[in-house]
């Protein structure tokens, strides 16, 4: 009698890869103490004791186009990028970029001060920085 296996596949694997699909899931709202992967435009969120700087990949769009809003404690980057006009003759065999509407949040730290907010759009990178609170910034204190 031949033996068979009563899990013809790799059993594990796919218990694993499961659960690396359960956790992109669950990871899908980026906070400054962790990213999740996946979304348009790709994020960078980092900090500085002076500052929270969130670098944004947005590569040909049009600043203008790009809403940048802080309530809350809560940055939002939405938008839309539109596909650029193409020749009626023209055929599209491979089409992996991304457009239409996006919507990026993030959460940011309760020591962040909303009117010091700076957007820069550079190169296909959208800058934001978000000064801290002067008044919650460690400071050396002169012992006289």
């Amino acid at each position: 009698m031949m033996y068979r296996s009563l899990f013809p596949r790799d059993f594990f694997a796919d218990l694993e890869r499961l659960q690396r699909e359960f956790q992109s899931g669950i990871d899908a709202s980026p906070s400054i103490r962790g990213l999740g992967r996946g979304g348009y435009p790709a994020l960078n969120v980092g900090s500085t004791p002076t500052s929270v700087e969130v670098y944004a990949f947005a590569p040909g769009m049009n600043p203008a186009a790009i809403d940048v809003h802080l309530e809350r404690g809560v940055l939002t980057l939405s938008g839309e990028r539109s596909r650029p006009a193409s020749d009626e003759k023209s055929t599209r065999h491979v089409d992996e970029r991304f457009e239409g509407r996006f919507r990026r949040v993030v959460s940011l730290p309760d020591d962040i001060d909303p009117n010091a907010v700076t957007a820069r759009y550079r190169d296909g990178v959208l800058h934001v920085s978000i000064q801290r609170r002067a008044a919650t910034q460690p400071r050396r204190i002169e012992v006289q």
